[in-house]
């Protein structure tokens, strides 16, 4: 099996109108990870306001994965709910265990985060914006200000490229925030797949903070916002059946599913593990009408994280209809020079 170069791969696309890019958290931790690898954000979470079970359940899993240790919990409570044996008061604790540590991700995602966008160098920001700008559409499934940032980071003023569908509110122009409506996505280029951090659900609307409109830095401004009780727009349910359900509740991540399950062309795969936790998403590939696929692996190919990775791409392409062939290609993911590094 060949393992193309980013630019061998990108070369190779160029044959296909439609290039579009799924972003994971590799994409992140490639730009720091001192902060967003798994083990990092467990190191940083504050526990004490959990029970003293919550920290043992990472512990039992051995595993410092938030969504997995979640997505265990919830399994549990309805195995256990099924066999009948056990008190309501220790299914309760489970419930609340698993919701208690998808709040804990958003407060430890917000309070590790980099504080302001000049925490990140220009030359990275530079490197970030060449590798996104071969892209006609980018997808992503990360909560953090890092692909926004990005996007901002524009010479001299200059309007930025993307276009994430957010507008000034015509009921409120002088709002601090700008909101979503579906009658604004005609043109737009990004989406964020499981919300993010500056992404709020106020009920009527979805409001997305800025810097611009307020003057205050946008991380003071989420911290400020979940030290009053409010949460942001984030899917971390802990199967892909809940995720979906939560998706499928919400104007904003329903649009941004539709917009993903209509792509054609070709998609690269930078910075994700093909994980089952995402499944919605990986059968919106499978069942799609997409022709290409170039999915980015970190190290030795023949590792067994990436051999699951090219298992379940296999599926992929075995279970398309023939009408709609997939094929599948690999790059090698450090190639990318995603952060210029």
């Amino acid at each position: 099996m060949p393992i193309y170069t980013f630019q061998q791969a990108l070369s190779e696309a160029q044959r296909i109108k439609n290039l579009h890019v799924l972003l994971g958290n590799g994409f992140s931790i490639a730009c720091r990870p001192n902060i967003f690898l798994y083990g990092k954000l467990y190191e940083k979470a504050d526990f004490s306001k959990l029970s003293s079970t919550a920290k043992k359940a990472f512990e039992a899993l051995g595993t410092q994965d938030f969504e997995r240790v979640i997505k265990a919990l919830r399994d549990a409570k309805l195995i256990l709910e099924s066999y009948g044996g056990t008190t309501q008061s220790f299914l309760d604790t489970l419930q609340a265990d698993a919701d208690g540590l998808r709040e804990l991700l958003v407060q430890t995602i917000a309070h590790s985060h980099p504080a302001y966008p000049g925490e990140i160098e220009d030359q990275e920001y530079a490197a970030c914006r060449v590798f996104i700008a071969n892209f006609k559409t980018v997808y992503t499934f990360n909560y953090d200000l890092l692909l926004y940032w990005a996007q901002m980071h524009t010479h001299d003023g200059a309007s930025p490229s993307s276009d994430d569908g957010f507008r000034k509110s015509e009921d409120d122009y002088d709002a601090a925030y700008v909101v979503w409506e579906p009658s604004q996505s005609h043109e737009q280029n990004t989406w964020f797949l499981h919300g993010a951090l500056h992404v709020f659900d106020a009920g009527t609307e979805v409001q997305k903070y800025t810097w611009t409109n307020t003057g205050v830095r946008l991380i003071d401004q989420i911290r400020n916002a979940l030290g009053k009780g409010l949460f942001p727009l984030f899917v971390s349910e802990g199967t892909s059946a809940e995720k979906l359900a939560r998706i499928r509740h919400s104007d904003y991540l329903a649009k941004a599913y539709r917009s993903f399950s209509e792509i054609t062309g070709a998609l690269f795969i930078y910075g994700h593990s093909l994980a089952e936790n995402d499944e919605h998403y990986l059968q919106r590939i499978e069942r799609g009408k997409l022709s290409q696929l170039y999915i980015g692996l970190y190290s030795d190919p023949n590792s067994d994280e990436n051999k699951l990775v090219i298992r379940r791409a296999n599926q992929m392409t075995n279970n398309r209809r023939p009408s709609h062939p997939l094929s599948v290609s690999y790059f090698d993911a450090s190639t990318a020079n995603v952060w210029g590094k």
